[in-house]
């Protein structure tokens, strides 16, 4: 495999620009490609009002800022772009159909050792290596949104991805100073989005069935919890249709699991209230962001989150998706949460977590509380966390 060292990065959007900036910090040659004059301009200011941040941080010196934008060269040209570089990452729009043409016109183009990678949050690698004669060096290299901040990138294997490849993509990832998570299969949401969605989803049920309001389960989940923020919070900073389309894309992958809660979310996008971006969502954000009463924090018991969290993280190791760390580290730094799902469980007992599940699953009859088989077989085994010097991990 030849040393990583020129990059095309396709789509000069919000993705997009924000990792042709860090490929140029880290010293690498980058090609911006996107389909006008017009949004490479604009990608080239958002880079420059990134970077001086950086300054007025001290995170870079002012003359750095010069250096990193003569590294980045735009082009509306595919032949121009790819022509000669060693890797590809794709963020364009999430349309596996747009990112399946790019595939193809990448691989058209590139020399027959460059890698392909997509930086999709959701789509098939696999569908996306298949659209290309080098499938085996198709990769997903799924970065947090910013790209320039957030220190976790998912490195997801297609169907037919090689080792090599994935080992390419692992290093470069720690050489650009982010840390990589594998993602073992090409299943949908890969790790971060499944767990946060599993325990997104919980909440949205609990609040749907009138067993607490929003405002008490953000409080809970923030100040209780010591999450960053509460869900519906994070559902407006996400977007409402984004969350909405990520819900929809888990529940056809693996069913019931996923089941979407009726009558909380579609009302809003109905309405055009998708989050702060339209200023209202769940919260008015029209006048900043929403306070929340320290009176309700009793809402909500925050055990429920963590206990569909732990089953849904119990399946991606049970499927050989995940291991425990690459898990507990992704949700971590991909979605800040004060533990991992594996940590939280060793920490609070198995088998406390797994009656919290039946009791949750007798209760409602859903199933995001059936557990998986996996805690039954650890807890069966008197693997039941820090306790016993063995849960998800060994002590």
């Amino acid at each position: 495999m030849s040393e990583i060292r020129k990059v095309a990065v396709i789509g000069g959007g919000t993705m997009g620009n924000g990792i042709a900036q860090v490929f140029a910090m880290e010293g690498y040659s980058v090609n911006l490609v996107d389909v006008s004059e017009e949004f490479l301009r604009k990608a080239i200011q958002s880079i420059e009002w990134s970077l001086n941040k950086f300054v007025e941080r001290g995170r870079i010196r002012v003359d750095e800022v010069e250096a990193v934008i003569s590294r980045i060269k735009t082009t509306t040209s595919y032949e121009e772009a790819a022509c000669d570089i060693d890797l590809a990452v794709e963020a364009v729009p999430e349309n596996i159909e747009l990112k399946k043409k790019v595939f193809a016109k990448i691989d058209e183009i590139a020399p027959s050792h460059a890698i392909i990678a997509t930086n999709t949050s959701t789509l098939s690698i696999t569908e996306m290596g298949n659209a290309t004669r080098r499938p085996q060096k198709a990769v997903g290299m799924h970065w947090f949104n910013p790209p320039q901040l957030m220190q976790l990138i998912e490195v997801i294997k297609g169907e037919k991805t090689n080792d090599e490849t994935v080992r390419a993509i692992m290093n470069l990832s720690r050489k650009l100073g982010k840390t990589p998570i594998l993602c073992k299969k090409d299943v949908k949401g890969f790790i971060v989005n499944r767990v946060l969605t599993s325990a997104l989803n919980e909440a949205l049920w609990a609040f749907h069935c009138g067993e607490a309001t929003k405002e008490g389960i953000d409080f809970s989940i923030k100040y209780r919890g010591g999450f960053p923020m509460g869900w519906f919070e994070l559902c407006d900073l996400v977007g409402l249709d984004v969350v909405h389309e990520v819900g929809k894309v888990l529940y056809e992958a693996y069913g019931e699991r996923f089941k979407p809660c009726p009558d909380v979310i579609e009302p809003l996008l109905n309405e055009r209230r998708l989050g702060r971006k339209t200023g209202v969502g769940f919260y008015d954000w029209t006048k900043g962001r929403p306070t929340i009463s320290p009176e309700l924090s009793d809402e909500y018991d925050v055990e429920r989150l963590w206990a569909a969290a732990i089953n849904e993280a119990a399946w991606l190791i049970y499927d050989d998706v995940a291991d425990p760390e690459s898990i507990d580290v992704g949700m971590k730094l991909g979605a800040g949460w004060p533990q991992g799902p594996c940590e939280h469980a060793d920490k609070e007992r198995l088998d406390v977590m797994l009656n919290k599940l039946k009791e949750l699953f007798n209760m409602y009859n859903m199933e995001m509380y059936k557990p998986c088989p996996l805690l039954e077989e650890y807890v069966a085994r008197g693997w039941i966390g820090r306790v016993a010097r063995r849960g998800f991990y060994q002590y």
